[in-house]
């Protein structure tokens, strides 16, 4: 699979599942452009991908911003030109009971887990169109389609995002640019060990597996709808849950 003269856009790249698309794309020739709020985690990354001989470069954006991303797309343009591949990442996870949910706490989980999709899709879409070629990536969640306990504004957000993903893979099918979504199960990041701490390995252990999936296995996926290889692939949702949930 060679993703040789692609320009992507991974958000949410500084850790984790973002860190491990980068790098897998960019191991497939592809030109990865990090986003992160977390920019000297970025800019780290960015080190060790070019270090390694790939083509990479740090871009501090905020998702859930316009100006800010538009200015990021520019940049990225102007580096490495037209973006063909999207992995819309970035995101944040969040426990609450129902009844302590408040609007504010709503309002901001809908904003960075979906409202950034229509923001960051908008922004490279015309790069796409142009092209008559795109891999637009969604990350969602296993949440969304098995349910979680304490997880209704994250499940719901991730629920839109699925949803997201089938309507706008309809409306660009004939474009040659598609559109898919892969809900990560139990993944061992940074992110859910900084929430979960000392539980994750005792909640591994009774899935399926009894073990947590790896940043690199979603990535595995991720590159795989970004390739060539994947063009009659559209509107799809790609589970990588370990069992955790059948579709």
């Amino acid at each position: 699979m060679s993703l040789a003269g692609k320009t992507a856009i991974v958000t949410g790249a500084a850790s984790g599942i973002g860190l491990a698309t980068a790098r897998r794309l960019a191991e497939a020739g592809a030109s990865v452009a990090i986003w992160d709020l977390n920019e000297q985690a970025a800019r780290a990354a960015v080190t060790e991908l070019t270090g390694a001989g790939r083509r990479a470069m740090a871009v501090r954006a905020d998702v859930s911003k316009r100006t800010e991303v538009d200015a990021a797309v520019r940049l990225v343009r102007d580096t490495f030109g037209p973006i063909g591949i999207l992995v819309n990442n970035a995101g944040m996870s969040a426990f609450n009971p129902f009844m302590e949910i408040t609007e504010e706490l709503w309002d901001r989980v809908m904003t960075v887990n979906l409202k950034s999709m229509l923001i960051c899709t908008q922004a490279v879409l015309p790069d796409m169109l142009q092209k008559g070629w795109g891999r637009i990536i969604n990350v969602s969640s296993s949440s969304a389609q098995s349910g979680a306990a304490r997880m209704v504004h994250y499940a719901a957000s991730k629920g839109g995002v699925i949803g997201f993903t089938k309507a706008l893979a309809q409306e660009l099918a004939p474009t040659g640019i598609t559109v898919n979504n892969v809900p990560p199960g139990f993944v061992d990041t940074p992110m859910l060990r900084a929430e979960l701490k000392d539980r994750v390995d005792q909640i591994a252990a009774a899935s399926p597996m009894k073990r947590p999936g790896r940043p690199e296995d979603m990535a595995a996926a991720i590159a795989f709808l970004a390739s060539e290889e994947a063009g009659y692939i559209t509107g799809h949702t790609l589970s990588v849950n370990g069992g955790r949930y059948s579709s």
